[in-house]
């Protein structure tokens, strides 16, 4: 380690806390998870909903489609309502309405207010307080609730089946007619509903904070912010301004401004080194990433329409074939297989360049390998995903081979081993090109910790293999986020940061001695917050104050080493004009100063604007966290993987030329194209959403008469523009990059 063992020491140490911390966490949520009870009885003792009946009701709501139709505690699509929230208010509703007629012989809405405040405080009583679970793992309903539940269940059967008064409701939830065909399983899917209800208007035992710690505001039963809530947002803001502060203080101490930068080399270093077997066999690699992205842009634009229609494509019905639950689907598992194999390209092609220019044996045969399973795992789980929703798939198979139903995570488990199988795959195609460096002589700081980088990004895909079709939602949301948040948002993060370092020092743009610095405090800058903060996610899940004080503190250092991206992007910028040679590299530049930018945007401004408790009590499933989603995820994922393949596509074929107008325009479209989806249309309707879910409450923002409003419709008509001139950028790249990949120029 040498010169370099403090970063050393001071990243093994951030690792052993944060992972200490977000290990505890998962202890706390196994713990303190919502129960599922034994039943639910009446008051006389007659067994209403089994257990059995709620885990039956998660796996019907998986073969629905799960998070891709509405979204359950918070996550998931935003079309549809948040059905926890949906079913807490019709239940509440339906109950006073009950007791006001048996009262009073009249509705809830035609008492004085006095007697409303008589009845929202016993309602109050009633649900967050007596319905605990007791010694013998029962719950006790009241008549009036059992019978506001069955009226509830009711609307929900009408709802998901095939009732036609139902139609115009579906249409604009962008529900297919029968979402479940079966009268049985609806009934289920209900049971299980109601049991998440249950757990955000419950309050735990021996507190007065619900198992969702209050959420969602819902103002019948003062489910509000709790005082921790407060106080650990306050917190967090001021360990963002502290943070930023002592960042900015040892980037000026700590850093050696006297640091000559290396005289950049007459000749691209790269070129010297000629193609070996695997690299040359990148260029399928190359051209499936453009080719998964412009699907998946096509299929955005599909689902924007779907919020302006419901049913309809431009007045074609298409939702019993392709419904929207599918194509939104399709839409983010394509994102992730995309952006997921620009990383795994760049990582194939970098590895025989650290191994000096050679392949190990059978090292092409491996690359090829790789390439045709990751094949069989797009269009198997893509197949799966289909039938699973057309309901082709029985349904004790459907977890398997179908849809899991979980956002980010929707193709079936068996397709999910193979893909982890593909990366541990990858995982030894790397190492085994990189381990023969560590013989070398020299300096290997630089090496070890982009292998480091490299076995996260093969193993951390691994944790979404932690839970089971009948894990409660708690548990399945602490494993999800492991590998959508830390996975991508951590190791890929740090993987990144190595492998531009290893680029450009390649390349001779950098010293091996700032390439090593710049990756070891990358290291550590990004996960201190990225690895805890990972408990963001999962404030109102079931999860208990220290991963809501833990989230809150670790999301804000988060957001603070992207105060210093602007440098970054200038510096990525200029590599171009340092030699003549670099501006053959002009294009994979550009992607990644966009990286900058928007990870500056996206995942800072946008991040922070729904990572504080307090906000996100109130924006949780709204548009607001679809602008966050949309900006980071493309907006620094993707450009970080359209720059990576355009990188190795340069060095397949030197000598293309690309058409510069074309390629100019492509790339400005596409972030043009973002913004003005965000800032005309996704911005606009959930700043609006806010203001509806604090006064009313989160059921309100997402209700289909306050979505259905004109002006809304509106402005997700306007959203056409955005994803037409990104789709626009889109199909340009891609068509540059498939002419070089099919170019006979070597």
């Amino acid at each position: 380690m040498g010169k370099y063992k403090k970063l050393w020491a001071i990243l093994v140490i951030v690792l052993t806390v944060t992972f200490t911390i977000l290990g505890y966490m998962g202890v706390e949520v196994y713990r303190q998870a919502p129960p599922i009870p034994k039943a639910y009885v009446s008051e006389t003792g007659e067994t209403v909903i089994t257990g059995s009946d709620i885990l039956a009701g998660q796996t019907a709501w998986q073969t629905t489609g799960g998070m891709e139709v509405g979204s359950l505690l918070g996550h998931g699509a935003y079309q549809a309502p948040d059905w926890t929230a949906d079913w807490l208010h019709r239940e509440l509703t339906e109950w006073l309405d009950i007791t006001a007629q048996t009262m009073f012989q009249k509705t809830y809405a035609e008492l004085d207010p006095t007697a409303q405040a008589a009845l929202q405080a016993a309602l109050r009583e009633e649900y967050r307080h007596h319905s605990r679970v007791n010694e013998d793992g029962n719950v006790v309903l009241s008549n009036t609730r059992l019978q506001a539940i069955r009226q509830t269940a009711d609307y929900y059967d009408k709802l998901y089946g095939d009732d036609p008064s139902m139609i115009p409701t579906r249409e604009s939830f962008a529900m297919k007619n029968n979402t479940l065909p079966s009268s049985e399983a609806r009934q289920k899917l209900s049971d299980f509903f109601f049991w998440t209800a249950w757990a955000a208007s419950t309050s735990r035992p021996n507190a007065e904070v619900t198992y969702t710690n209050n959420w969602p505001h819902e103002p019948l039963i003062n489910n509000v912010p709790t005082t921790e809530n407060i106080m650990w947002s306050l917190i967090s803001i001021v360990c963002l301004i502290a943070g930023i502060g002592f960042l900015i203080w040892g980037y000026s101490f700590f850093r050696n401004h006297n640091e000559k930068v290396p005289e950049a080399p007459t000749t691209d270093p790269l070129l010297k080194l000629n193609l070996t077997p695997s690299q040359k066999a990148l260029g399928k690699y190359v051209f499936l990433t453009l080719a998964l992205f412009v699907v998946q842009v096509g299929l955005g634009g599909v689902l924007a329409h779907y919020t302006v229609e419901g049913q309809k494509f431009y007045g074609l019905d298409i939702s019993q074939l392709l419904p929207y639950s599918l194509i939104r689907t399709w839409h983010i598992q394509s994102a992730l297989f995309w952006i997921a194999t620009g990383f795994l390209t760049a990582g194939l092609f970098l590895a025989p360049v650290i191994n000096g220019g050679k392949d190990p044996k059978y090292q092409k045969f491996g690359v090829n390998f790789l390439f045709f399973a990751l094949l069989i795992v797009v269009i198997g789980s893509y197949s799966g995903n289909f039938f699973a929703l057309s309901h082709q798939i029985p349904t004790e198979l459907n977890f398997w081979f179908g849809h899991q139903g979980y956002e980010y995570l929707d193709l079936g488990r068996f397709w999910q081993l193979l893909l982890f199988v593909g990366f541990l795959v990858w995982l030894w195609l790397m190492l085994r090109c990189t381990r023969h460096s560590f013989k070398q002589n020299g300096d290997k700081n630089l090496l070890a910790i982009f292998i480091a980088s490299i076995i996260g990004v093969g193993l951390f895909y691994g944790p979404g293999l932690f839970y089971g079709e009948h894990s409660t939602i708690t548990i399945m949301e602490y494993w999800r986020w492991w590998v959508v948040h830390l996975w991508v948002e951590g190791f890929f993060e740090v993987f990144a940061t190595c492998a531009l370092a290893f680029i450009f020092y390649n390349l001779g743009l950098v010293s091996y001695h700032s390439a090593t610095i710049a990756s070891l405090m990358a290291g550590s800058l990004f996960l201190v917050g990225g690895i805890p903060g990972t408990a963001h996610h999962f404030y109102f899940s079931g999860t208990t104050t220290p991963a809501l004080a833990a989230g809150a503190v670790f999301s804000a250092l988060e957001v603070v080493p992207l105060v210093l991206l602007g440098s970054e992007a200038y510096e990525h910028w200029s590599y171009q004009h340092r030699t003549t040679w670099m501006q053959k590299l002009r294009w994979p530049l550009m992607c990644f100063v966009a990286v900058a930018f928007w990870n500056m945007l996206g995942a800072g401004v946008f991040g922070f604007l729904i990572n504080p408790p307090i906000s996100l009590f109130y924006l949780q499933g709204l548009n607001t966290t679809a602008v966050h989603a949309h900006a980071a995820l493309f907006g620094v994922y993707g450009f970080l993987a359209l720059g990576f393949v355009l990188l190795v596509a340069r060095y397949l074929k030197p000598d293309f030329q690309f058409n510069e107008k074309l390629m100019k325009t492509g790339f400005w479209s596409m972030n043009a194209g973002l913004v003005l989806m965000i800032a005309i249309s996704l911005l606009p309707i959930g700043l609006y959403q806010v203001s509806a879910s604090i006064s009313e409450g989160l059921w309100y923002a997402r209700s289909e008469g306050f979505l259905q409003q004109d002006f809304l419709q509106t402005l997700r008509w306007l959203r056409t523009i955005g994803d037409l001139i990104l789709i626009f950028g889109a199909v340009l790249f891609a068509y540059e990059v498939t002419r070089l990949t099919f170019s006979h120029k070597k």
